[in-house]
């Protein structure tokens, strides 16, 4: 990995969830975590054009997929973050797409084990991540595409502010075909104090909402 990449890599944490670089000795827990949430990922996977349906996890999965992951992460084009909970190993956000230049954006994709859902835990990461792209990385635009029936996961960027900016038809190949995505958006001078602020001040009289913690966000560059 480019020790030059700006804001990489990066440990950023708050309360009991940590996003840290994804790495190899992840390969047992991330494998472990797909199979056993297969059918509670299936709908929503990408798939390649031709593929009939969901690629089943394994470490040879993993191994092309990482590979892969440290090469562009090496150019600063994706940076590939392991979702931690109390120490565990819960899920997987990438920022890909990392352009500079006159446009400075970037994309965010994730997915988290059943079994931390509705706890706020990918809440937390996604905006923890969000900020530090546009402070450490120095973005202007971060957008996240989500399938319409993906309630669940609109609803994290829904609570973090993002702006519903429309539909986009047959977006990308998902389980076996082309699908439609909802296209959400923040820029840099819609944030204020920070995303992570801004929705820890709004959730703490919603209990369903809540962090999964209380302690202030800390990040450092690894």
């Amino acid at each position: 990995m480019s020790r030059h990449a700006a804001g990489w890599p990066a440990t950023l944490s708050h309360g009991e969830v940590t996003v840290r670089p994804l790495r190899w000795r992840d390969v047992a827990s991330w494998v472990e975590a797909r199979t056993r949430n297969a059918d509670w990922l299936r709908e929503w996977e990408a798939t390649p054009p031709g593929a009939a349906a969901y690629v089943p996890s394994s470490v040879a999965t993993f191994v092309v997929m990482i590979r892969r992951l440290h090469r562009d992460a090496h150019a600063g084009r994706t940076y590939p973050f392991a979702v931690l909970v109390g120490g565990r190993f819960a899920g997987q956000l990438n920022v890909g797409g990392i352009v500079h230049g006159s446009l400075h954006s970037a994309h965010l994709g994730y997915w988290i084990d059943e079994r931390y859902a509705g706890r706020g835990a990918m809440t937390t990461a996604v905006a923890l991540v969000t900020d530090h792209c546009f402070t450490a990385i120095g973005l202007h635009r971060v957008d996240v595409n989500i399938r319409p029936e993906n309630a669940a996961s609109r609803r994290v960027v829904e609570k973090l502010g993002f702006r519903d900016e429309g539909v986009r038809r047959e977006f990308l190949h998902i389980a076996g075909e082309w699908r439609d995505h909802v296209s959400y958006a923040l820029v840099h001078n819609e944030i204020g104090t920070g995303v992570l602020a801004r929705w820890w001040r709004s959730s703490r009289t919603s209990v369903s909402d809540t962090p999964v913690d209380l302690p202030d966000a800390r990040g450092r560059h690894d």
